[in-house]
């Protein structure tokens, strides 16, 4: 029997961005973050917690700014070689389904209760994932996770139907 995911973790490079960082000579400036992934959290964040993480460490700033500044959801800063043990720390992980892009990822993948990766993750992942997305990272793959998780665990959106009216999208707009 499948366990209940409680926590959605999610990876920022390569999932909620396109996994391109932008350099001038004064060093790391932008990610490129794509759309609708935040429309895809909102209608997941009424049945599971949802938290992102990063091992970006010169990036942090950046992937703050959007994560936490703009989408209102917690963000960490954890490598990815210590990813596993930091989630046995926090969480049970069946109890978890994270989504991942790297080459490291599938040490993750093995161990928690239900894996993501999108459509351009490292072969790796995508072998050891339960659902690759057909999006890439940055370009709404999070949002089709997102959907996939409501039917696969909870309830499947209706695209025929209006959200609940105290559903903020993006965060800032009602419907």
């Amino acid at each position: 029997m499948q366990v209940k995911p409680k926590i959605f973790l999610i990876d920022v490079d390569g999932v909620l961005t396109t996994g391109q960082f932008f350099y001038t000579e004064e060093g790391k400036k932008m990610k490129a973050f794509g759309p609708d992934d935040h429309d895809g959290l909102s209608l997941l964040k009424a049945y599971m917690d949802i938290r992102f993480v990063t091992g970006d460490r010169k990036g942090f700033a950046i992937s703050k700014r959007r994560v936490v500044d703009d989408m209102k959801y917690t963000l960490d800063l954890v490598s990815t070689i210590k990813r596993i043990d930091w989630i046995r720390s926090l969480w049970e992980p069946k109890e978890v389904i994270y989504m991942g892009d790297g080459i490291f990822d599938h040490y993750v993948f093995r161990e928690v209760g239900y894996a993501i990766a999108p459509g351009n993750a490292d072969t790796f992942a995508k072998k050891a994932a339960n659902f690759v997305t057909q999006r890439n990272g940055g370009d709404r793959a999070l949002a089709e996770a997102c959907l996939h998780i409501l039917e696969h665990f909870f309830e499947p959106y209706d695209p025929k139907a209006l959200p609940k009216t105290e559903l903020k999208l993006s965060g800032e707009w009602t419907v």
